[in-house]
């Protein structure tokens, strides 16, 4: 179980830009392909719990580290509550990874993904988006060193 990371207030979340080579980030690199692969294999059009199933298959298949629908308590006044996230995966333990089958990703994906980097106290996240006719995706970084909370729009 991931433990519980005390993040600040005005820690800032910011969209990593389009990598040129693998170089630069390969975890995330290698979670996206196997995504690409998936939405390349099946399209668009299922259900959320299908992409899910095909995904844990694919990251298996290329032997990227993973956990599925891994349990984020949350915390309140140094309680923990009995409400928790649970993210669709967590790969190579420093990347929660979410699942999503819409017709476009909106700000209210965004902000789950990083409430789950919040309760999780990693740093990295990526939403995936099936629903749409291409492979939709998104990278968001956790950074307890800025002063607002924001989220940029980017899409590939």
């Amino acid at each position: 179980m991931t433990q519980i990371k005390k993040i600040k207030k005005n820690a800032k979340i910011t969209k990593m830009k389009r990598l040129p080579d693998q170089r630069k980030d390969p975890q995330t690199y290698a979670i996206i392909g196997a995504a690409m692969a998936v939405h390349g294999g099946l399209g668009s059009g299922f259900l959320e719990a299908v992409y899910q199933e095909a995904m844990a298959i694919e990251l298996e298949e290329r032997g990227i580290p993973f956990r599925q629908e891994v349990r984020l308590p949350l915390e309140y006044r140094g309680r923990t509550l009995s409400t928790s996230y649970r993210a669709d995966f967590i790969c190579y333990d420093s990347v929660v990874v979410e699942i999503k089958a819409l017709g476009g990703l909106s700000r209210t994906e965004e902000s789950q993904v990083i409430n789950y980097l919040k309760a999780s106290g990693i740093q990295v996240g990526l939403l995936l988006n099936f629903g749409s006719g291409s492979m939709e995706y998104r990278r968001l970084v956790l950074s307890e060193s800025a002063s607002s909370a924001q989220s940029a729009d980017t899409s590939e």
